[in-house]
């Protein structure tokens, strides 16, 4: 496994002339996203794999999960307003990225999209310690459904959090993943995958 963090002010890299139309498709703000995320997963891969950042097999249309072409492994992406995380390995993952300090009603969140489940684990917290397990275990289903390549609309409410949020399972399919969180920085961080491919915790390259 391989990660990437790079801040969203970083400046645009190249990608294909298919991307660029895509991108000149998108409104302003989107198309920068588009084109930033796009960019730095050539440029990350094309480090990994020493191959020319344009010649890298990645199809990523807007709203779809990025992939790649047969042998090149999988590649999961994420962005907060300041950061644009990529993971990359060669079995199927996802990644979720927040900002450790966003606002939202931890709450209201929890009794809208958590399992009764999960809302036993939390009913002891409040304030703040409350909001840090309400997000990490967003963050866990986030990354949960990219790695499903589902959709958070019809999956979110599915994926299950265990009691310490280092599995999670769908209630549905019964995919059950094992979950890697962590800090860095300003920014809190969940990878997903089979156990065997979470055996150590993962290493992220700022950029």
């Amino acid at each position: 496994m391989a990660f990437w963090l790079f801040s969203t002010d970083a400046p645009i890299q190249s990608i294909t002339q298919h991307e660029e139309d895509i991108a000149a498709s998108l409104p302003k703000m989107r198309s920068r996203q588009f084109r930033h995320s796009r960019g730095y997963a050539r440029q990350a891969l094309s480090d990994l794999w020493n191959v020319p950042a344009l010649d890298i097999p990645l199809k990523a249309n807007p709203g779809k999960p990025p992939e790649l072409e047969e042998g090149w492994g999988y590649i999961s992406f994420s962005h907060c307003r300041d950061a644009l995380l990529i993971g990359w390995s060669q079995q199927k993952l996802g990644v979720d990225l927040e900002r450790t300090d966003r606002a939202f009603s931890a709450s209201a969140l929890a009794d809208r999209y958590y399992s009764e489940e999960e809302n036993i684990a939390l009913v002891s917290l409040q304030g703040e310690a409350l909001r840090k397990a309400v997000l990490d275990r967003w963050l866990c289903k986030e990354a949960a459904i990219k790695w499903q390549r589902g959709s958070l609309a019809e999956d979110l409410v599915n994926w299950c959090c265990s009691s310490d949020a280092l599995l999670i399972r769908h209630k549905i399919l019964g995919y059950e993943l094992s979950v890697n969180r962590l800090h860095c920085r300003n920014w809190s961080i969940a990878v997903v995958a089979m156990k065997s491919e979470l055996a150590n915790s993962p290493i992220i390259c700022l950029a």
